[in-house]
């Protein structure tokens, strides 16, 4: 594989968008880790129906787990922030305890600049629909390591906030319909990740 990471952000309406990209994911698909505004134990049930409607493995993230392709992880509602340490070749997902940022934990932004300090350009950020700014930052600090980054148009967001936030932030390199997003992903993660796409 070339090492790139799908992180995507969302919250209200995210759970049809998120449904809608990876139902598209082949089962090999780039190792893909979502911050999804949800309340605690909600994210359990959901990372279930999307391992059985999906074909990648869907599984809330665990501390420690190394990113690995055909799966995806789910960080879990409520309790602590979803971040990515390690490198390209040795990626894993790392919980942490910590106050709300933007009014949530886990926070779409923590996740960003995580991946954007640890992966930089090995990165893909993804801003789905949502109330209020979470992610805008973050999916800035990704676009400034080199990332390449898609924000979901307001057409097909069922809240165009998040979207919106990072958009006017000058985070969003390419704005999409929400049908269009996953063959553009699937493409920036086959494409070398040094090239620009």
């Amino acid at each position: 594989p070339n090492g790139r990471v799908v992180a995507i952000g969302s919250s209200t309406g995210g759970v049809e968008a998120l449904l809608t990209i990876l139902s598209q994911f082949p089962a090999n698909c780039p190792p893909t880790v979502i911050t999804q505004h949800m309340p605690p134990l909600f994210t359990k049930s959901f990372a279930e129906r999307l391992n059985r409607l999906c074909r990648p493995e869907v599984g809330e993230a665990v501390d420690g787990a190394p990113l690995l392709p055909g799966h995806v992880y789910l960080a879990p509602g409520g309790g602590a922030h979803l971040e990515v340490a390690g490198t390209a070749t040795a990626a894993r997902c790392r919980l942490r305890d910590g106050a709300p940022v933007n009014g949530h934990r886990p926070s779409v932004d923590v996740l960003f600049a995580s991946l954007a300090k640890t992966l930089g350009g090995n990165a893909v950020g993804v801003i789905l629909t949502g109330m209020g700014r979470d992610g805008a930052a973050g999916l800035l600090a990704l676009r400034q390591a080199g990332a390449p980054t898609v924000g979901q148009d307001e057409a097909t967001s069922l809240v165009y906030g998040m979207p919106r936030a990072a958009f006017e932030a000058g985070a969003v390199e390419r704005q999409l319909p929400l049908a269009k997003i996953p063959a553009h992903l699937l493409g920036l993660t086959r494409a070398p990740s040094n090239g620009r796409s």
